[in-house]
C-alpha cells in the first residue's frame, strides 16, 4: 500500500491488525530508517485543514471582496499518553523519543521527515510542536507517568499539476481581460497582494482600474518592478 507522501507501507490487512500507534521516521528520499512506537494509542485526534483569503476594497462598495490566496497546511494534533509506574522507569526514556523528532537531522539540515501511522491511518509530516506534562514521579522525583500533547503539520513532497504556477511572476508576462475581471482580483492572484495592481496600471496605462475591457491584453509586469 502507498501511503500519503509516497511512502510504499505493508498492505491495508497487515496495518489493520497493528494495535500500536507508530511513527516512522523516513530519510529524505522517504526510505524508512527507524521507528517510534507509542506506549499506549491515543483516544482521539485532531486533523486540521484552513484557507486564507485576501480582503479586496474596492471604491463604491459597501463591503471588501474576498480573493482565494492560499491553502494552509493540514494539521495533526493529538495527546500520547506515557506511563512506566510498573517498570519503574524514568518515564522520558519513552517521551524523548518522540520529542527528539524535533531535532536537526544532519542529512537535510530540518528536522525528519516523518509518517504517522495507526491501524490504516497515514499522515506524512514533521512534528511542530510538543508539549510535555509530568504527572506522577517516583519517591526519588523521577517522572514516571508523562502526557505529550503534538501537533503535525503535512509535509508535502510534491505540488500537483492543479497548484502549480504555470509561470514565475518575477518576469514580465501576458493575461487577457475576462469579463468580471478586476485589476484588484489580478494583483491578488497573481502576486499576492491586491495593491500591486497601482504597479499594472501604471505599466498599462490603464487610466480606470475597474473597468479593464474585456479582451484587452495586457503585460504583468516582474514583482521586483
Amino acid at each position: 500500500m502507498k501511503g500519503r507522501g509516497g511512502v510504499y507501507l505493508p498492505s491495508s490487512s497487515i496495518l489493520s491488525e497493528l494495535n500500536k500507534a507508530f511513527i516512522l521516521v523516513l530519510d529524505k528520499r522517504l526510505i524508512i530508517k527507524d521507528m517510534v512506537t507509542v506506549l499506549f494509542n491515543p483516544t482521539e485526534y485532531s486533523l486540521e485543514k484552513s484557507n486564507e483569503f485576501a480582503s479586496i476594497n474596492i471604491p463604491g462598495l459597501e463591503s471588501p471582496l474576498l480573493q482565494f490566496s492560499r491553502g494552509n497546511l493540514e494539521t495533526l494534533s493529538m495527546d500520547l499518553f506515557f506511563d512506566t509506574y510498573e517498570k519503574n522507569i524514568d518515564v522520558r526514556t519513552y517521551t524523548s523519543r518522540v520529542t527528539d523528532l524535533m531535532k536537526i537531522d544532519p542529512e537535510i539540515h530540518a528536522p525528519p521527515i516523518l509518517m504517522f501511522v495507526w491501524g490504516t491511518f497515514t499522515f506524512t509530516c514533521v512534528l511542530a510542536r510538543a508539549t510535555k506534562k509530568f504527572t506522577l514521579f517516583s519517591p526519588e522525583g523521577i517522572p514516571l507517568r508523562a502526557t505529550l500533547n503534538v501537533t503535525f503539520n503535512e509535509y508535502k513532497t510534491e505540488i500537483s499539476m492543479k497548484e502549480r504556477p504555470l509561470e514565475s511572476s518575477d518576469r514580465t508576462k501576458l493575461y487577457t481581460i475576462k469579463e468580471g475581471d478586476s485589476l484588484w482580483a489580478i494583483a491578488a492572484e497573481e502576486y499576492g497582494d491586491p495593491s500591486f495592481w497601482r504597479v499594472i496600471a501604471d505599466h498599462n496605462h490603464i487610466e480606470n482600474p475597474r473597468l479593464p475591457k474585456v479582451g484587452q491584453e495586457i503585460a504583468l509586469p516582474p514583482s521586483e518592478e
